[in-house]
């Protein structure tokens, strides 16, 4: 997992699309997945760390991914009204 992270934030320094790593919600609209992604923020009262988690509808072509895979995903063009990312690689598929 370290290493796909350091492969990514390799590519994400090459190229000025952002990288995100994240794990496949639904994958029920065709050639669509939706991609949960945490992230970990200060609360800017009380200085705790929160986890935040954002939902991307992100473009899989071949359908390959299925509900619990962890994907990473680039962002890309606008394909419709909100999807604005693309599915660069599954990194672990679910059990």
């Amino acid at each position: 997992m370290e290493s796909e992270k350091k492969q990514l934030s390799d590519l994400s320094k090459t190229s000025k699309r952002a990288v995100k790593i994240g794990v496949v919600k639904s994958n029920q609209m065709n050639k669509t997945v939706v991609v949960s992604v945490k992230r970990r923020v200060s609360h800017p009262l009380y200085r705790r760390v929160v986890t935040r988690t954002t939902n991307f509808l992100a473009h899989d072509g071949k359908d390959s991914c299925s509900v619990g895979d962890t994907v990473s995903i680039i962002e890309t063009r606008p394909i419709s009204k909100l999807k604005r990312w693309r599915l660069l690689k599954v990194i672990r598929k679910a059990s």
